[in-house]
């Protein structure tokens, strides 16, 4: 992996999903919440939360790869992929990363229990919501043209649609 995407990767995702949250339970330990010991609702909780912090991570993981290997860039906007990158996660929605990421905050949030970073999780997804509407799709319809356009029809931004079965 060479540095510019060792870079991206520090600086965007790390910084959203370890560092923001990591700062959320030092600094705000004392205003936030904590899962009760030994509740049943604490155990379904740290176990969901353990799941989609795992899941968060394998798919994020996966665009990361498939930014590198098909993109050929990175997902920074300063570097970004000089190909459409249509395959894997991208056949089913738009934004697989960004949902990679929130499902780790989310994962975060239920596995100790915190409210705070539940918080900064809504703030991530209405901030990176914004950001796709205003700057990214746009930017990747003047790149990608109507290749990117044809996509954009087929492939939901958010929620994937059920894969059809034949």
């Amino acid at each position: 992996m060479t540095l510019r995407h060792l870079l991206s990767i520090l600086l965007l995702p790390f910084v959203a999903a370890v560092v923001v949250p990591e700062w959320i339970r030092s600094s705000m330990r004392p205003a936030d919440s904590r899962w009760p010991p030994d509740s049943t609702l604490a155990l379904g909780g740290r176990a969901l939360g353990a799941l989609l912090l795992l899941a968060g991570i394998a798919l994020a993981g996966w665009c990361i790869v498939l930014f590198a290997r098909v993109g050929k860039g990175t997902l920074a906007p300063w570097d970004p992929t000089s190909r459409l990158v249509a395959v894997g996660p991208y056949r089913y929605t738009r934004n697989p990363m960004i949902t990679g990421v929130a499902a780790t905050l989310a994962g975060q949030a239920l596995l100790i229990g915190s409210r705070c970073i539940a918080l900064w999780f809504l703030l991530f997804v209405a901030i990176n919501h914004t950001y796709f509407l205003l700057s990214e799709e746009p930017g990747l319809e003047k790149r990608f043209g109507e290749d990117y356009r044809a996509y954009k029809r087929q492939v939901p931004r958010w929620i994937p649609r059920p894969v059809k079965r034949r």
